[in-house]
């Protein structure tokens, strides 16, 4: 392997290292929960059909209860993820503020 070939390796794992930090810097609420979510929701081979599949992920290493939990009580601070990601669009409903 080329010194070229790991600089490029080493700068991706840096960016994905950054990108999952800024992440789990705007969950306020039920942060962790939703962070493993995230995780799995992104790991899992396939379509996800319902939570109970992100729930088996090995990815998702909570139960079912903290699964809905950071569903229904997790918060995610919009503002600092689109300041975080300015060129970005969030699909769906806008607020501002959280979410």
């Amino acid at each position: 392997m080329s010194l070229v070939h790991q600089g490029v390796l080493r700068d991706a794992f840096a960016e994905v290292c950054r990108f999952r930090s800024d992440l789990y810097a705007c969950l306020t609420a039920r942060g962790d929960a939703l962070f493993e979510l995230c995780d799995a929701l992104l790991c899992t081979e396939g379509p996800v059909r319902t939570l109970v599949d992100l729930a088996l992920a090995p990815e998702h290493r909570r139960g079912h209860g903290a699964l809905y939990g950071g569903l229904n009580q997790g918060h995610i601070d919009l503002a600092r993820l689109l300041e975080r990601w300015p060129g970005r669009r969030c699909r769906g409903r806008r607020t501002a503020g959280s979410y």
